[in-house]
């Protein structure tokens, strides 16, 4: 029986305070990678287009499948060490990273290579598993029955990945491979999709949607509607079978960062069809030499319309509301700007403010409702990046929650403050470091084979799992 992908990837920026995505996205007939670049200023978005230059390549190439897990952890290296070259190269660019699930198809087999906290789904027969194990500070505590699976989907430190990619020879990814059949959907996302959306959403969309297509825009759509902080990114690929479907486009689509042309991100191109090609031209652009010369590249960029549409409609939506009220265009208009709620900064601690996040003017169309006893330097810095770029929630009840939230995340970083331990970080000391060797294993409707991966742990302060602890993306 011959079998085939049937593919989409969308991306959306999000409705945070990033103005850039830092996510990368690809998907083509024999490969899927999704790439959640971070590091902030640190070029994060550099991070994930760079990983996709160096993976692009094995679309398209002869991978038996015997060779094709070996292979794919190969090129999982050397883009590693693309990295870590870059950071030498351009000291603008240290510190940045990258999470990275990448599957490689070959026949009737599925290669897979996961380092992070972005996730991968797999739908069979009506039943939705995640295939992927989070990297993660909040994942080991789950691990060690400290906390429930369910406290974890609120945790405040759950952006607290253990394992990334970073440039660093232990960058050890999880490898493994599956049997695919027709029929089975994959889903890959950046936990700006995860962090938002629960897994019961998760398999109603994609049991619900008829193609990849409608299943990722409506993924996009229902994390925005979540009021996702961060960069949101999904690819999508049905297994199919060719004898009793039309033959999918084997075109890739690239969407987040590899997709744009400067790191402005004013503008969007897709990618030749050749590998080669794409990765030469990923080189050029993560390096800013591509020039006008890739005007008329074959393009191939998965569409980001629809939900940007989302995007821009809730924006205009406030602006027309902001309109109103100031022209006195309607009671109705006001009584509805001051049913919304968002946490905000007020005299150096967390406060919660009612009415509109933007101000037209000198007029300002919010007010302080509570002031909270959570001093911002409390917090972790990219927690006090969130609260100074306003966190806006759905009513009261969720202000309340998220300032308990942001009060758990303070108190944390009391108590490591107190230990000695940076804030947001887990210090790693050299001395009596002991090595350990752990195999990662996933229980999934399909069988799966997991290589174990070496790690080198070292005692760190009291109550906190051996692990070195990297600042993710945005909770």
């Amino acid at each position: 029986m011959a079998i085939a992908l049937r593919y989409a990837a969308r991306t959306d920026l999000g409705l945070g305070p990033k103005s850039r995505n830092e996510d990368s996205g690809y998907a083509g007939p024999h490969l899927l990678v999704l790439a959640d670049g971070m590091g902030g200023h640190a070029a994060g978005d550099v991070a994930s287009s760079m990983i996709i230059g160096e993976l692009a390549p094995l679309d398209g190439q002869s991978i038996g499948a015997d060779s094709a897990l070996p292979t794919l952890e190969k090129s999982i290296r050397a883009a590693n060490k693309r990295l870590s070259t870059a950071m030498d190269d351009n000291p603008d660019l240290a510190g940045m990273g990258s999470t990275t699930i990448a599957m490689l198809r070959t026949g009737n087999k599925l290669a897979m290579a996961h380092i992070g906290d972005s996730r991968a789904y797999l739908l069979r027969d009506g039943t939705l598993s995640q295939i992927t194990k989070d990297h993660s500070f909040v994942q080991r505590l789950v691990d060690e029955k400290r906390i429930s699976r369910e406290e974890a989907e609120d945790h405040p430190q759950r952006s607290l990945v253990t394992r990334v990619m970073t440039g660093q020879e232990d960058d050890d990814p999880d490898l493994s491979m599956r049997e695919i059949k027709v029929g089975d959907r994959y889903l890959l996302c950046s936990d700006g999709l995860s962090d938002f959306v629960r897994s019961e959403i998760l398999q109603e969309i994609l049991t619900e949607a008829a193609t990849p297509e409608d299943a990722a825009d409506r993924c996009i759509e229902v994390a925005l509607r979540a009021s996702a902080r961060d960069n949101v990114t999904v690819v999508i690929a049905d297994v199919v079978d060719l004898d009793k479907s039309t033959s999918p486009t084997t075109v890739p689509q690239v969407v987040g960062a590899a997709a744009v042309r400067d790191r402005k991100g004013k503008r969007t191109r897709g990618l030749p069809i050749s590998p080669a090609e794409k990765a030469a031209l990923l080189t050029r652009t993560t390096s800013g030499q591509a020039g006008a010369a890739d005007e008329d590249e074959h393009l191939a960029l998965a569409e980001e319309g629809r939900s940007g549409l989302v995007t821009w409609g809730r924006r205009l939506l406030v602006a027309a509301v902001a309109l109103a009220v100031l022209t006195g265009g309607g009671y109705a208009a006001w009584t509805w700007s001051q049913r919304q709620f968002f946490l905000g900064a007020d005299g150096g601690y967390v406060a919660v403010y009612r009415g509109l996040t933007q101000d037209v003017g000198p007029v300002g169309l919010s007010r302080v409702e509570t002031v909270s006893d959570i001093p911002l330097t409390d917090l972790p810095t990219h927690m006090q990046d969130l609260v100074n770029g306003r966190i806006v929630v759905t009513d009261r009840a969720a202000a309340a929650g998220r300032v308990q939230m942001l009060r758990s995340a303070a108190t944390d970083c009391r108590a490591q403050s107190a230990a000695g331990v940076e804030c947001g970080s887990v210090p790693v000391t050299t001395p009596a470091s002991t090595t350990s060797t752990t195999a990662s294993t996933t229980t999934t409707p399909a069988s799966t084979t997991t290589t174990p991966a070496s790690t080198t742990t070292a005692p760190v302060a009291p109550g906190l799992p051996n692990t070195t602890v990297t600042t993710g993306s945005t909770p």
